[in-house]
């Protein structure tokens, strides 16, 4: 038997228990997970011992196997600190390329908050905005950082937000702010105009990580009488950036 099968085998061991996990079970037996996947006893036995001395799953109480969430903790500080160094190099040459201010923004409750900024020397922006929160309906980020979330998720978190005119083009409730985000999905970036200030106009692309969600936002912001009429040319550099920073945390589809 090739070492290639082997592990093959103890992969989908291991997948077969994550599966029990996403039906809402702790876990499986031996004989559970060996009827689950149609094999025998004792080969799956052998698999999952082997699984649990790597780390990848534990034994419970109950004499299961569960995962060992450890290793997805672990895969979580990585895809922060992923985030941060990649994410850095990815505003940068977004910022060389495009000759505006690029951000990344992560979601926080019903408001965004940037983590990473780059701006160019040319760009009259003053000031900086890491760290700063800003409605999420309205802000440069909002659109692609819900970008896989469903219209109730969405309605629900902006439940008792009151959507504040912040520019002439904010939306004027979650109705408005879905419609926006349905035209964004089907253009493959958003369009922030004049929404979050006046005379301010963005672009921006969803960022997921390793387990295919989004964690992250990546924009290119400026005055809209500049970066307007060069919309076409800044959202193929921006979309480009955005998959190569979802290559860097591992997402299954960014070299699709």
């Amino acid at each position: 038997m090739s070492r290639t099968s082997s592990m093959g085998r103890g992969l989908s061991a291991v997948l077969a228990a994550g599966e029990r996990h996403a039906r809402g079970l702790p876990g499986g037996t031996v004989a559970e997970i060996a009827a689950d996947l149609g094999r025998d006893r004792s080969q799956v036995s052998r698999s999952l011992r082997t699984a649990e001395q790597e780390g990848f799953l534990r034994r419970t109480p109950q004499r299961t196997f569960a995962l060992d969430w450890s290793l997805l903790t672990d895969a979580h500080l990585l895809t922060r600190r992923r985030l941060h160094t990649d994410g850095m190099l990815a505003l940068e040459q977004l910022s060389d390329e495009t000759d505006e201010g690029c951000f990344l923004g992560i979601l926080s409750g019903d408001s965004t908050v940037t983590v990473g900024e780059s701006i160019p020397a040319s760009s009259k922006m003053v000031g900086s905005w890491l760290g700063r929160p800003y409605p999420a309906y309205c802000s440069d980020a909002g659109q692609a950082l819900f970008w896989e979330a469903s219209d109730m998720e969405i309605r629900k978190v902006f439940a008792k937000v009151p959507f504040q005119r912040h520019g002439p083009n904010t939306p004027t409730d979650v109705e408005d702010f879905l419609s926006r985000l349905d035209a964004a999905r089907t253009r493959g970036y958003s369009i922030v105009d004049e929404e979050a200030e006046p005379g301010l106009y963005s672009l921006a692309v969803p960022v997921r990580d390793f387990r295919g969600e989004v964690v992250a936002a990546l924009q290119v912001v400026g005055l809209k009488s500049r970066l307007e009429p060069l919309t076409d040319h800044h959202a193929r550099a921006l979309v480009a950036r955005g998959k190569w920073l979802e290559a860097m945390l591992g997402c299954p589809a960014a070299n699709n």
